[in-house]
């Protein structure tokens, strides 16, 4: 057993806003807690966009299971990728698959076991016809490691049906996007976590995370500033506005931690400061090299 404060709010080491360090924080809801009981959420990309300084939609939840796949060899060295034993993916956007084909590639090449790759119907039938198709990328579900398994294997997921993934429940969530797209809500032993994925406006997922007992924090996009609505709207993204009406839609939003990412890197400054200014909610922005015990 290991004593754990409880915290009754979020609490950060450095500002939620406009802070250049990564927040390395961690949270805990019970008074005791088992080290096998926590889930650790590792933030290795969180952008709606690459610089030399921004790097895509990936994050890794203890160690072995990924959550999008945008950043994960840019990200993490040779033996992180190595321990990963699934990835689920919200879509088949570029920004969110990319490096599937380089994990896939240096994994091949040692004994690993087959990386599940695990998404809905539409996006594994994507991923097969334009990406893992033997002419853009190699079809690393028939390439071989040195293990001769496979080196991929797709696992479809059904939308809100559980599924046992790397040692976790795994329900997605469809959400509005400008193609097929969903978010998941990802169960360990004693606690959840919510994942967005990329959408705009939506409802079946806050009906969903209301119902969702021991939810300890919930990722959410945000990518545009107030005044791109236009373009947020075509797209298939928040502002601001349009997220604080969506978080509103959940029973007690003040009391959920909240990560925001997928910032824009044009606009990072500026939707930060009008994130921070909304009320009623509890958010932090995301950063590479974030790390949050839960």
């Amino acid at each position: 057993m290991i004593e754990c404060k409880q915290f009754e709010t979020f609490s950060f080491k450095t500002p939620a806003f406009g802070g250049n360090e990564p927040n390395r924080l961690c949270w805990y809801f019970n008074a005791r807690c088992r080290a096998k009981e926590w889930m650790e959420l590792r933030v290795v990309g969180c952008h709606g966009g690459e610089t030399p300084k921004h790097r895509t939609s990936a994050f890794v939840v203890d160690e072995r299971l990924a959550i999008d796949a945008g950043s994960l060899t840019s990200g993490l060295d040779l033996r992180a990728q190595y321990r990963l034993q699934a990835a689920i993916i919200s879509h088949a956007h570029l920004d969110h698959v990319r490096d599937l084909a380089t994990i896939a590639d240096n994994r091949c090449q040692v004994d690993c076991e087959p990386l599940i790759v695990a998404a809905t119907k539409d996006t594994i039938q994507v991923l097969k016809k334009h990406f893992f198709n033997g002419k853009l990328w190699p079809d690393f579900s028939v390439i071989a490691t040195k293990a001769r398994r496979p080196t991929i294997r797709f696992q479809e997921l059904k939308p809100e049906q559980p599924v046992e993934l790397a040692g976790y429940q795994v329900r997605a969530v469809s959400v509005s996007h400008t193609i097929d797209a969903s978010g998941f809500i990802v169960r360990g032993a004693d606690a959840a976590i919510a994942y967005s994925g990329d959408t705009g406006p939506t409802d079946r997922l806050w009906e969903l995370l209301n119902a969702e007992p021991d939810l300890k924090a919930l990722l959410v996009e945000v990518s545009f500033p107030d005044r791109e609505q236009k373009l947020a709207t075509v797209s298939g993204h928040h502002t601001p506005r349009t997220l604080l009406k969506d978080l509103k839609k959940l029973r007690r939003p003040k009391d959920l931690p909240t990560l925001l990412y997928h910032i824009k890197p044009a606009f990072q400054r500026e939707v930060e400061q009008e994130c921070a200014r909304l009320k009623g909610v509890n958010l932090a922005v995301t950063a590479i090299g974030d790390q949050y015990v839960l």
